[in-house]
């Protein structure tokens, strides 16, 4: 049976459904701009109906409205995607910034890019070539090749300091993440214990997705959430955070790498000591960048390695203007030369012969005692069209073996200086820029004779020309002589022939490949102006997918100002009306009460 009051308490309650509407608009309002907030809605229902006698029987009647939770509108596949998609942006936002400095490294829009200085350096050969025996020409030339030399490991250096500075950037972030997995273990701890009454901690739920949405920028992840609301982020199939537990992520200690002359990290988790690779993020971003650096170090080493070898030999088939016409004893003995000064490397040590192992991509510095070092020439038994025996030869280094070693990376880079040789007091004469014309008098019947080492004028600069020519042309048409001439006689006779000898020098295993140094560089810079480009339009493309997802995020959790407003009036009436409803009922009670029966008294 329905008691007396029980309107009033129909009202009350309505009163403070509204009241309590009106202070979750009123948070909804003050948290609008609030990164990470989502609005929340009270969810009201009905109370049980009371039943009264009607005259056909029984009837419900409504006893009000009661609270049953306030709850926060959050999309939880939006969530999802948005973290999925934040990883990736972040990966191409990284990528994108290590390009921006790479084109800074390799910028060749002024006079001071490593371009220009190749173009320089090919340019002084060229003029010496014009004239091999003009002193400034060949000043020039080892001025050039030290500018050449200096662009290169000034590329290399920043290349290092790049990587150097990813390594810190990662420590860095390391640090964010481990911060940010501590704050999300407090926040599950207090989640469950708030909720463990039944009340949703709307707040603390917020504050924990805005971390995991900051965490999705460094790592991909997976979150789930078990049944006392607690979550656990798994990236990589390791569960990083795992409730109330979670793991710790560290640099390794550092290791050399001789290679590029920096020291290398690795990711550990440092309770298991195993490593962590991500697979997406900025970690992983950043991982990827300092692979790629070394990439462009190793492209600078090519280069720098295609001058030890491939231009040194080139150069080695050249004569410089300090020596004359010699006989150079009979072919069986071909030592001890001191002639016209051929056979010495432009690039390195005098007494070191480089050459290039294709197989595992480095320079091999073969090292000789300076004392018995000779330049000698190589006899090498070949055939004219008529058959008749010939015997051409090439120009070597030998002596007493003292070491070889093997450099690849930064190393070949480092060890690339112009011959001290050459920049000694009147080093200049050892410019290998004339032709090395080698003739060699046979007696056919007998096949003795002697060597004749000539310099075809002080004005000559065929190998200057040829030198000149590595930078434009592709292996298949660089020879490893400066057409090295062979003379013989027939019978004893006073007849002689002369035979234009060259071979293919290196075509399968030169530095750079078989382009030429020019087609090399050139490629790697449109390599990576493609790639650079290709990242800033993934870049956009995924920028404007975050904001899709964000659009999508806030359709749903955002605070609209005009519904919160048209929920204030709304509740506002409503509390209005419960009250003025409480107050007539007030008054029906009143009288009642206090005026029934008075009548006729």
């Amino acid at each position: 049976m329905r008691s007396t009051f029980s309107g009033l308490n129909t009202m009350v309650r309505g009163v403070f459904a509204n009241q309590l509407s009106l202070d979750t608009v009123g948070h909804n309002i003050t948290n609008a701009s609030t990164e990470g907030y989502s609005r929340q809605a009270v969810n009201q229902a009905a109370t049980r109906a009371q039943e009264v006698s009607s005259l056909y029987g029984g009837a419900m009647v409504g006893t009000g409205v009661d609270t049953m939770s306030i709850l926060r509108a959050r999309n939880v596949y939006a969530d999802k995607q948005f973290w999925s998609e934040t990883a990736t942006h972040e990966y191409y936002k990284n990528q994108q910034v290590n390009y921006d400095k790479l084109e800074v490294i390799f910028d060749d829009s002024d006079k001071t890019g490593l371009l220009n200085s190749i173009e320089q350096f090919y340019k002084a050969w060229n003029d010496l070539s014009a004239n091999a025996s003009t002193n400034s020409n060949r000043v020039t030339v080892l001025e050039q090749a030290n500018i050449f030399i200096d662009r290169m490991k000034t590329a290399a250096s920043q290349l290092q300091e790049q990587i150097n500075a990813q390594y810190d950037d990662m420590k860095i972030h390391i640090n964010t993440i481990n911060d940010i997995n501590s704050q999300i273990v407090e926040l599950n701890k207090n989640i469950m214990s708030s909720e463990a009454v039944g009340a949703q901690a709307n707040d603390l739920r917020d504050q924990r997705d805005l971390l995991v949405d900051e965490l999705s920028k460094y790592m991909n992840l997976n979150v789930y959430e078990d049944e006392k609301g607690m979550y656990t982020v798994v990236s990589n199939g390791l569960s990083m955070i795992n409730g109330i537990n979670k793991l710790t992520l560290e640099m390794s200690d550092p290791y050399n790498n001789k290679t590029y002359g920096i020291n290398d990290y690795n990711i550990m988790i440092k309770e298991s000591g195993v490593s962590y690779v991500p697979l997406n993020g900025s970690l992983k971003a950043q991982l990827d960048t300092v692979a790629e650096n070394k990439g462009y170090i190793n492209k600078l080493a090519d280069m720098a390695g295609f001058m030890m070898t491939t231009f040194n030999e080139m150069h080695q088939q050249g004569a410089g203007i300090d020596g004359t016409d010699k006989d150079f004893g009979s072919f069986t003995n071909s030592s001890n030369y001191t002639g016209p000064s051929y056979g010495r490397n432009f690039f390195g040590d005098d007494n070191t012969v480089y050459s290039w192992d294709n197989t595992t991509h480095k320079v091999v510095a073969t090292e000789f005692t300076y004392d018995s070092i000779t330049r000698s020439f190589e006899p090498d038994t070949t055939y004219d069209d008529n058959g008749t025996t010939i015997r051409p030869v090439k120009v070597k280094i030998e002596g007493d073996l003292n070491e070889i070693e093997y450099l690849d990376g930064i190393n070949i880079i480092n060890a690339m200086q112009v011959n001290s040789k050459l920049t000694e007091s009147g080093g200049t004469t050892l410019i290998a820029a004339r032709k090395l014309v080698v003739e060699k008098e046979v007696n056919e019947g007998t096949y003795t004779g002697n060597y004749v080492v000539n310099v075809n004028g002080s004005g000559d600069g065929t190998n200057a020309v040829n030198l000149s020519s590595l930078f434009n042309l592709d292996a298949s048409n660089v020879t490893n002589t400066a057409n090295i001439s062979v003379r013989y006689t027939e019978d004893g006779g006073a007849t002689y022939t002369s035979v234009d000898l060259s071979e293919t020098i290196r075509a399968d295993t030169n530095a750079v490949g078989k382009i030429s140094l020019n087609a090399y560089y050139n490629s790697a810079m449109s390599q990576l102006g493609t790639d650079a480009k290709s990242t800033d339009t993934k870049e956009s493309a995924q920028e404007d997918l975050i904001t899709q997802i964000v659009n999508w995020r806030s359709s749903t959790s955002g605070v609209d100002w005009n519904e919160e407003l048209t929920n204030m009036i709304k509740f506002q009436k409503g509390y209005s009306a419960c009250s003025r409803c409480l107050t007539t009922m007030d008054e029906m009670l009143d009288r009642l009460i206090n005026s029934t029966g008075t009548v006729g008294r």
